[in-house]
Formats: structure tokens, C-alpha cells, sequence
């Protein structure tokens, strides 16, 4: 089953052969839909569509718009409410609790779900359709009667476009980074690091070694470092509590055709460096396939996004809720830069560490960029 974020594999919830699949492939289907009829190896039913109404499954409805080239199977949910004057609406909670907030009656929706159920797409359209409708303060007022006639304008030419349908990972993405900068106060710091002796380390890994290390290999070990030596950013907020961990765990954002992932690398600090970019590089292959599993991409306090490969000198990146921070790493350029006095070309690295400030003050982030430059620039310490 192909999620919003992740390909994972359903488990039966009992042994024996499929009788009849229900879905065809590429359907879109609600979480906890019947997807499949189950039974004993060898057993044969003579009616099977009769079975599968005594055991309150219906006919799958005709594909729907919102999933291009896909059918949606359902049974309509128990979650329905009245609108108190006529037949029962259905709709599922995550699109009743969306309707609520954006003020929309949820009669006046229309659902494209199984069965005419509303689901969060319609309650998303209902939203568009209503912010594109003029405001009354938006409509010019009439010009006097007196007022000389306007010239008239020849009409304008619509400009040809291409809609390219929302894929499920692209909605996520854009789902959650709003979410982020709506719920996340976000606060930046910016560090300049000289990575000469950082390229020479890495160099001298890769002489020969089976492995090879990237620079970005070594910022994820560094940053796995300075959250040890900074406890205080190794943390999370949660509505009750601050959550902190003994071991640190770093995702790394890896962009594929698909959209952005953020697998997670586990126990960070405690992993050698050819064993972080072995791991990286497993997760860059999964990714780009859509094999990631669903654990792999949950978890962690901070995650790295390079964009140093593309040239860019210096970005800010969102927050991958619920971690609380993240490592937006540049490229690194040569560059003239000051030493013992005089100037003279190095090579230097710029980062910028978005944090979230509910669970992290400021002072504990200035600390923590601190430690991790201070790691950048002096990297057998990153290898201790």
C-alpha cells in the first residue's frame, strides 16, 4: 500500500488464500476499507458477490474524480451526521473537524467519497471555491452618472497552463510544512564555518576505503556530536512535556522525483561515520524507489537538508514536525576569508539552523551551533 509519505506492506490479519480482491491496483481506498475476501486454502464459494453482501460489503461505486485513473471502494462510516432535515450525511471525522474550522456548513459540501461520503478533498475544495469568491469590499462601486465613460480595453488573452494533479506525497509535503509554519514558531541562526581541514579528513577517508564519505556524511555525524555535547536540543515538545532522548537520531532530506523524504538515521551519535553513509546511501536507493518503510521515516529531533551539491550559498528550511530543528547546510566555496591576520582564500561552509522556540530558547541554540562549528572546523573530533 502506498501511503502519503511511504510504500508498506499490510499484514493479513489471518492465514489462507485471497478469494477475490476487491480493489483493483493503483485504487484509492480509506484507511480501514476491505480491500480483499480471505479464505481457507482450497475452499470454494459459488456466489461470491452474495458473500460478500451477507458480510456487509457492498458493490464497489463507480471511480471518482479526485483520483485520477483510480476508484475509491468504502463502506460508508458509522462517523455520519444529520443535517435535521433530511437524509443522514456521512463524512469522516479529519473532514467534519476541517469543515468546522474553516467555518463551512457541512451540508453545503458535496461528497465525492464511497457513497457520497465527504472526505477531507471536498471540504479542501469547498475551501477554495470559497476564497476565490469576490469579497463585497472587492467590488468596484458604479461611477457617477456624470463621470466620463472609461475606454474601452480590448479583453484579455488567457494564458495556456498545464494542471498537473497533486500526488500523494507532494499534498503531504505541502500539508505538513504549512502546518509547520502555522503551529511552529520558528527562529533562525546563521554560522559560517572554514571546512579546509573537513575536505582533507573526508579526502583521507576515501583513499581507498570500500565506503565513501560524503561531506554531508560527516555534517550528519557532527551534528549527532553537538547534540550530545548540547543534551538540550535533543528534544521534541509535546503538548504535556518536553520530550528528551538518551540517543540521538538525525534524518537526512533526500529529494527524489517523487517529492522530499526525510529517512531517519538511528542512534547517530553512536555510529562510525562509513556506517552513516552506508546507511544514507541505502536510504537515497529506497527512496527514490518509493521502498522506504513507514518506521524509517518517523522519529528524530533535527534533520539535515543539503543543497550544497546545487550551489546554493545559504537557505532557510521548514521544520519537520515533531522534531525541533533543522540543519540547512550550503555550499562549500572558496573563499577569501581572514587568517592569523591576513587575508588569504579558504574554503567555507554557511548553515542555518531553523528551531522551533517552544522547547529550545535561544540561548541553548547559539550554544548548540557553537559546538557544532566548532566540530566543522576541527573534524578528527568528529571522528573520536
Amino acid at each position: 500500500m502506498e501511503t502519503e509519505k511511504a510504500v508498506v506492506d499490510v499484514e493479513a490479519e489471518s492465514d489462507g488464500v485471497i478469494l477475490k480482491a476487491l480493489v483493483p491496483e493503483g485504487a484509492h481506498v480509506e484507511v480501514g476499507a476491505p480491500i480483499a475476501l480471505i479464505g481457507e486454502p482450497g475452499e470454494r464459494v459459488a456466489d461470491l458477490d452474495a458473500l460478500l453482501t451477507q458480510l456487509g460489503v457492498t458493490a464497489p461505486p463507480p471511480p471518482v474524480a479526485a483520483a485520477p485513473g483510480a476508484a475509491t471502494v468504502s463502506r460508508p462510516s458509522a462517523d455520519a451526521v444529520p443535517d435535521g432535515s433530511g437524509p443522514r450525511i456521512f463524512t469522516s471525522p479529519l473532514a467534519r473537524r476541517m469543515a468546522a474550522e474553516a467555518g463551512i456548513p457541512i451540508e453545503e459540501i458535496t461528497g465525492t467519497g464511497p457513497h457520497g461520503r465527504i472526505v477531507r478533498r471536498d471540504v479542501e475544495a469547498a475551501i477554495a471555491a470559497r476564497d476565490t469568491r469576490p469579497h463585497p469590499h472587492d467590488v468596484p462601486e458604479r461611477s457617477p452618472a456624470s463621470a466620463p465613460p472609461a475606454a474601452p480595453q480590448a479583453p484579455a488573452q488567457a494564458q495556456p497552463f498545464t494542471d498537473l494533479p497533486h500526488a500523494r506525497m507532494r499534498r503531504a509535503i505541502a500539508t505538513r510544512t504549512a502546518e509547520s509554519k502555522r503551529s511552529i514558531p520558528h527562529f533562525y541562526l546563521r554560522g559560517t564555518a572554514r571546512v579546509d581541514g573537513l575536505l582533507e579528513v573526508r579526502r583521507r577517508l576515501n583513499d581507498g576505503a570500500p565506503v565513501r564519505v560524503s561531506v554531508n556524511d560527516l555534517v550528519v555525524k557532527a551534528v549527532a556530536c553537538a547534540h550530545t555535547l548540547v543534551p538540550a536540543m535533543n528534544v521534541i515538545w509535546t503538548e504535556d512535556a518536553v520530550r528528551s532522548f538518551p540517543s540521538v537520531d538525525v534524518a537526512v532530506a533526500v529529494a527524489t522525483e517523487r517529492g522530499l523524504a526525510t529517512p531517519v538515521v538511528r542512534s547517530a551519535d553512536q555510529l562510525s561515520v562509513s556506517s552513516i553513509a552506508s546507511t544514507v546511501r541505502d536510504f537515497v536507493e529506497r527512496a527514490k524507489n518509493g521502498r522506504l518503510g513507514q518506521a524509517e521515516l518517523e522519529g528524530g529531533t533535527i534533520t539535515v537538508s543539503n543543497l550544497g551539491m546545487y550551489g546554493t550559498e545559504e537557505f532557510a528550511a521548514i521544520i519537520n514536525p515533531p522534531q525541533s530543528a533543522i540543519l540547512a547546510v550550503g555550499a562549500a566555496r572558496r573563499e577569501p576569508v581572514v587568517g592569523k591576520d591576513v587575508i588569504e582564500v579558504g574554503t567555507v561552509m554557511r548553515v542555518t539552523l531553523s528551531v522551533d522556540h517552544r522547547p529550545v530558547d535561544g540561548a541553548v541554540a547559539a550554544e548548540w551551533m557553537r559546538a557544532f562549528l566548532t566540530l566543522i572546523e576541527n573534524p578528527l573530533r568528529i571522528l573520536a
